[in-house]
């Protein structure tokens, strides 16, 4: 059913599954009493249960936090904590600098965008047969010219990798069947021409699904992963002289427009600002 029936019982109420409030007494979250049932958990275990509908292990609930610990750099250079960090630089306000730092760290070929590749390729490698693997990596190179989780401008090597592979060999959940399957690929890509390495988007995105997440499910956990490492470049460059973070100078701007031109002085002719018909231009 579609179309003004639709709108029609939609329309001055809602209903939900996942909760709400009754303000003055009790909210529900899930089917829980929010400030009762569910006041022991931390944020992260509120989050992905809101998320997933799921609770999850003390172990489990580790590497979910390591996964986010890990990627926390404070580094403003960084493509999304950049603009955190040059919202701060421009008096925004912390909220409005963060949700746009957010926003881009759905990037395509940082961030979220080589994780859900990275799904994307596990959950089509993991439905097939063992031996196909290798022909499914040389297929997923040919079509994208690399795959989600493998490979790394700059340098070869990811330094989260080691921390994160420790912790879950401490906690037993390193043999999860999707994180094998990410070391296999690494093999392959390794024994290849290709000479790619495992990355941390691809660790970050087999651990998850090891413990069940669809694909939504671990896009909406992965939203605020950098999110530790933007409030201090934001902070920092709140702290200094307004406009000193990233200021380029005009002889690092390749300026390919008009050549320099004189401009001739404004007039006062009553007629130059007006709009076709006699009407004034607003001057917007």
């Amino acid at each position: 059913m579609n179309g003004p029936q639709l709108l029609s019982e939609s329309a001055g109420r809602i209903s939900s599954r996942m909760g709400g409030c009754v303000l003055g007494s009790h909210t529900v979250f899930r089917g829980h009493d929010l400030h009762r049932e569910l006041k022991g958990m931390d944020w992260l275990e509120l989050q992905v249960f809101g998320i997933t509908g799921r609770r999850f292990s003390a172990e489990q609930l580790r590497v979910l936090h390591a996964i986010w610990v890990y990627t926390s750099y404070p580094d403003a250079r960084i493509w999304n904590n950049r603009v955190a960090a040059l919202s701060g630089t421009a008096r925004s306000t912390g909220a409005l600098g963060m949700a746009a730092a957010v926003a881009v760290s759905e990037a395509r070929i940082y961030g979220l965008g080589p994780c859900l590749a990275a799904y994307d390729f596990f959950a089509l490698a993991h439905q097939s047969e063992p031996a196909s693997l290798q022909a499914l990596v040389h297929e997923e190179l040919r079509l994208n010219r690399g795959i989600g989780g493998y490979g790394r401008p700059l340098v070869s090597e990811d330094e989260r990798i080691g921390p994160m592979m420790a912790l879950v060999r401490e906690l037993g959940l390193d043999q999860g069947p999707h994180l094998q399957l990410a070391w296999r690929v690494d093999g392959v890509l390794r024994e290849g021409r290709w000479r790619l390495k495992m990355n941390y988007a691809a660790l970050a995105t087999a651990l998850p699904m090891d413990m069940g997440f669809s694909r939504q499910e671990f896009q909406l956990y992965m939203a605020h992963v950098f999110l530790g490492g933007m409030a201090p470049g934001f902070i920092e460059a709140s702290e200094r002289p307004e406009g000193t973070l990233f200021p380029l100078a005009c002889h690092h701007v390749r300026y390919e427009g008009q050549a320099k031109r004189s401009w001739r002085p404004a007039t006062n002719d009553s007629t130059q600002n007006r709009a076709p018909g006699g009407a004034a231009h607003s001057g917007l």
